[in-house]
């Protein structure tokens, strides 16, 4: 008589049994911490300050118009003229953004291609 050999468990059926391990235990008001590993991940991510002249690189890193870069960064043409004339600052999440795109530029040119559809223009 031959014995079949023991099935192990798909990576999905482990997967399901830890989370019900899991449920379980916040249930029962038992510490997580203590039973699991846990991590904290912490992002010290502190946007750089932007002069006009380095929001004005950081576009031409890009190889776009002022038009483009507001576009792609979610902003009006006017924002993006203020900032590069030093009328007004880059808000923290436009400098996070710049500081990504100063980051990794071929990336941000790449992506930038992507999402790029020529307008027809009206005869």
């Amino acid at each position: 008589m031959t014995s079949e050999p023991l099935r192990q468990p798909s990576i999905a059926e482990k997967m399901v049994e830890g989370l019900e391990e899991f449920a379980d235990a916040l249930e029962s008001g038992e510490d997580v911490v203590q039973r699991f590993n846990c991590h904290k991940v912490v992002l010290e991510l502190v946007p750089t300050p932007y002069t006009p002249e380095l929001v004005r690189e950081t576009r031409r890193e890009l190889k776009a118009s002022q038009a483009v870069f507001a576009q792609f960064l979610g902003v009006s043409v006017n924002t993006v003229r203020s900032w590069e004339q030093g009328r007004n600052a880059p808000s923290d999440m436009a400098r996070r953004f710049m500081d990504e795109i100063r980051g990794n530029p071929e990336y941000w040119r790449k992506r930038l291609r992507e999402v790029i559809r020529p307008k027809a223009i009206a005869p």
